[in-house]
């Protein structure tokens, strides 16, 4: 495939993308201020787990929380695609 075939491919596939819904959970309790940093994801609670859920447009972005997590020290328990915020995959 030619380079600029190859350039027009995966703009086409990237316009096709649609967001997805996760579910993060990290070990201990992370207050709801911390809310807008994860960019308006609901943050509720499991006993002394925190689950972060909501659409993430694109794989960058679901890094760029994981990253987030990891910056605020927060052990990862699970990263789960599920199909909305109240389902499951």
């Amino acid at each position: 495939m030619h380079l600029d075939e190859e350039k027009k491919s995966m703009t086409k596939q990237k316009s096709q993308l649609k967001p997805v819904w996760y579910r993060i959970k990290v070990k201990g309790i992370l207050d709801k201020h911390w809310a807008d940093w994860f960019e308006g994801m609901t943050i509720t609670y499991k006993g002394k787990e925190t689950i972060i859920a909501g659409q993430v447009v694109d794989q960058s972005a679901l890094h760029g929380l994981l990253a987030r997590i990891r910056d605020l020290n927060l052990p990862l328990i699970s990263v789960e695609q599920i199909e909305s915020e109240g389902g499951k995959k």
